[in-house]
């Protein structure tokens, strides 16, 4: 695998350790554009400064989650390495790898950082320096953590990360402050990715709108506002038929007193298709249903076909236990990451893969009702009108968050 070339930003995160005018600094930032090319030229960039300045010493390669870290930075990252003079030898039931460079060995532990209760991972090491890939997505108690343990003189620290609300603790901490850290910013877009071509640039514009689109098309710190999918039409989204389908799936967002929204989906080439829906609201009604009630409803939804699976709120622990007591439909539960849910959301929605048959009137009406909380400070929808909304998401991040295509600033020889 082959460098095609690096923008003058990419070169700079790729060697700011070693000009003299950045000696002195602690830290390297990069944010922006999403396909910007910032986090390859970053890893590369760490993995060279490690091998030359450090020989026997222990490193930290963060992402959010050790899976999300090995698909958008080790396994990229992995098969440029031998071609760039490293030898690498990876263990991966220990999550480490052994690096050689320049006849220096260093260990990289890969860590996640999903939630507080990360930062007791990495606490007690001594490090030489660490990477966060996605620093925006880790809690603050992590990120410190880490930070603490590079106790190693000599040592820096490397963030890489996509925009996100401006009240953000990493943006005010870091990137405001990014002099008085010491800390080198370097802000990305897509045209300082020169292996990203003009019609993939197109593509990736037509994938976003609104927050979304500033933030990884434009790479601005902006606020969240007004309806949460302004990309959502009834002229394009709405239709009064459904082709033939090969597979069924059914999402649920289960309430007692607030209400409950199951829709069944069905796939017809690369679009999936709000079939039907039951969507009950014990207020509106005057009476509560049981889980056993709303299960009789679940086989109504599903009438004969063959459903492949039932995606469930996570926390309706009595529902889902109702379900597998049946036997009938293999029940999991659903990733309640509401803002990457979101994302996913919209990003399918402005590709045209989500379509809704027009007796789904619940469905509809939430979609003109559904708006970002504007004065919570945090990206969060208002909690109203989005029953139908939490079960839409939960049915495309399990099903559709990992087809999106990578694309990355490295050429194949062909």
């Amino acid at each position: 695998m082959n460098i095609r070339s690096f923008s003058p930003k990419q070169r700079l995160a790729l060697s700011w350790w070693k000009e003299p005018e950045y000696a002195s600094m602690d830290a390297v930032i990069c944010d922006g554009a999403v396909r910007s090319g910032k986090t390859l030229s970053l890893s590369l960039g760490f993995m060279l400064w490690a091998g030359t300045c450090f020989n026997g010493r222990d490193l930290a390669l963060c992402g959010k989650t050790v899976t999300s870290l090995r698909r958008n930075l080790v396994v990229p990252l992995m098969s440029m390495l031998p071609g760039c003079g490293f030898t690498c030898r990876e263990k991966v039931s220990r999550n480490y790898i052994d690096v050689t460079f320049l006849g220096h060995t260093n260990r990289f532990y890969l860590f996640g950082g999903r939630d507080e209760s990360s930062a007791a991972l990495i606490q007690g090491m001594t490090l030489a320096g660490v990477l966060f890939d996605e620093a925006a997505l880790m809690p603050r108690s992590f990120i410190e953590q880490a930070i603490a343990r590079c106790s190693v003189n000599g040592s820096k620290m490397w963030f890489n990360c996509n925009p996100d609300n401006p009240s953000h603790w990493f943006y005010c901490e870091w990137i405001r402050k990014a002099a008085e850290k010491k800390a080198l910013y370097i802000h990305f877009t897509m045209d300082d990715n020169p292996s990203l071509s003009r019609s993939m640039k197109a593509r990736y514009r037509r994938l976003y709108t609104g927050a979304f689109y500033d933030r990884f098309i434009l790479g601005k710190w902006t606020v969240s506002e007004g309806t949460v999918y302004p990309m959502f039409s009834v002229e394009k989204h709405i239709t009064d038929s459904i082709p033939e389908c090969g597979k069924y799936v059914i999402s649920c967002d289960y309430g007692t007193v607030n209400p409950s929204s199951f829709g069944l989906w069905g796939l017809s080439g690369d679009i999936w298709y709000r079939i039907r829906e039951y969507y009950y609201s014990s207020k509106k009604e005057g009476v509560q249903r049981t889980d056993e009630e709303h299960y009789a409803a679940l086989e109504e939804l599903a009438g004969g076909l063959d459903i492949a699976k039932v995606i469930v709120d996570p926390s309706a622990a009595s529902f889902i236990e109702c379900i597998r007591r049946h036997g009938r439909f293999r029940v999991v539960k659903a990733d309640n990451d509401v803002v990457s849910g979101i994302r996913n959301v919209s990003s399918m929605l402005s590709q045209g893969r989500l379509m809704f048959h027009e007796s789904c009137r619940d469905t509809i009406r939430e979609f003109g009702l559904y708006r970002w909380n504007e004065s919570s400070g945090r990206d969060a929808p208002v909690k109203e009108n989005d029953h139908a909304m939490d079960d839409i998401r939960y049915f495309v991040t399990d099903m559709l968050s990992g087809s999106q295509d990578a694309v990355f600033a490295i050429s194949v020889p062909r």
